[in-house]
């Protein structure tokens, strides 16, 4: 089988790391996989070394200065449209809205929902839901969403953990204390709430370290209403920004507590690393989120709950209860369901 996976970015965000696992286990049963993406900012490659079995086709997509949100999103749809062959393809698979425009019949996985403000955002986002000829969900409460917001049945298939890569991260006490979040300082992350519940553990021993943060999206304002926030509550952040692939295992082994306050999410990928790094997690009460962690994590709505929770799982946590439910979550599981389905929608792509 012919399969096409496209994503719009190489940089390590959640739907491009999902892209890439899930091409490899694909490769690994034996599928002819090819992953389209767009080179941002003069990347040639992805954030990471890629089995050599899938091949990789990364269309230039140059900075312009000045180019605002809107624009920016169509011109990515336009790039990536030119520069694709979908005739090449038995299955052609969008990972994200960008992606999902850029093609006229595709799978589409729908990881998590979104509002937009911005106009050409918005329609992406719409039309990335309605066009497709079969969907996928990452998890089931998604899919409710999906089911609910449009009358579209998709398939629940969750994402996999590369868990020996986690699990065999060696901790490094050097560190020191620290509460881990990964994603950057944006909006759906809950970077304002998370620094108003660090302010409010109030312990000088513990920093607060926030890892990651390549986007698409503008968010200077957040950013900056983020800094001003801080000063005021007195507290000083470590915001590391994009982490080396190679890197992140061992950071993530060595935090106190891994911190998720997102606002909307798919499956919680980042916190299921954490897990089979053996570090507790601290999440949103969100029914997805219960879903995929049960009572594995520990959850809270809002900034007094989450430092009395981050408080609590630094005080100690067995990881065995975390480890055992990451462990369950594979790559190889992922792609053979993803195989059946194609198998079962391919004839509708024509």
């Amino acid at each position: 089988m012919r399969i096409a996976l496209l994503s719009y970015s190489t940089k390590p965000r959640g739907g491009v790391v999902h892209t890439l696992a899930l091409a490899e286990a694909l490769a690994e049963l034996g599928e002819d996989v090819t992953v389209w993406t767009l080179g941002r900012g003069g990347d040639a490659g992805f954030f990471r070394p890629v089995d050599p079995r899938v091949r990789l086709s990364i269309v230039p997509f140059p900075d312009v200065p000045g180019e605002s949100v809107g624009e920016r999103i169509l011109r990515s749809i336009a790039v990536l449209r030119s520069a694709f062959t979908p005739g090449d393809y038995d299955v052609v698979h969008a990972q994200d809205c960008i992606s999902a425009n850029a093609v006229d019949r595709c799978v589409r996985t729908i990881h998590h929902l979104d509002t937009f403000t911005t106009p050409e955002l918005a329609a992406c986002h719409e039309r990335a839901i309605v066009r497709p000829y079969a969907h996928i969900c990452v998890s089931a409460a998604v899919a409710a969403e999906v089911r609910a917001g449009w009358g579209i049945e998709a398939a629940v298939i969750p994402n996999g953990v590369d868990y020996d890569r986690f699990a065999t991260a060696r901790p490094d006490r050097g560190r020191g204390k620290y509460i881990l979040a990964v994603g950057g300082i944006e909006p759906r992350k809950g970077s304002l709430d998370l620094l108003e519940a660090y302010a409010l553990l109030a312990d000088p021993a513990v920093r607060l370290v926030i890892a990651g943060g390549e986007t698409l999206f503008d968010y200077r304002d957040y950013r900056t209403r983020w800094d001003k926030r801080a000063a005021e509550l007195g507290v000083e952040p470590e915001v590391l920004g994009p982490v080396a692939h190679d890197e992140l295992p061992s950071l993530m082994a060595s935090a106190a507590v891994f911190a998720f306050p997102s606002t909307k999410e798919g499956f919680g990928l980042a916190a299921m690393e954490a897990l089979a790094a053996g570090v507790p997690v601290v999440t949103r009460d969100l029914p997805v989120l219960r879903e995929v962690f049960g009572e594995v994590a520990r959850f809270a709505t809002d900034p007094p709950g989450f430092a009395r929770e981050l408080r609590a799982a630094m005080a100690g946590t067995d990881p065995a209860r975390g480890r055992t439910l990451a462990r369950r979550y594979t790559w190889t599981a992922a792609a053979e369901a993803h195989r059946r389905f194609y198998r079962v929608v391919g004839g509708k792509a024509g």
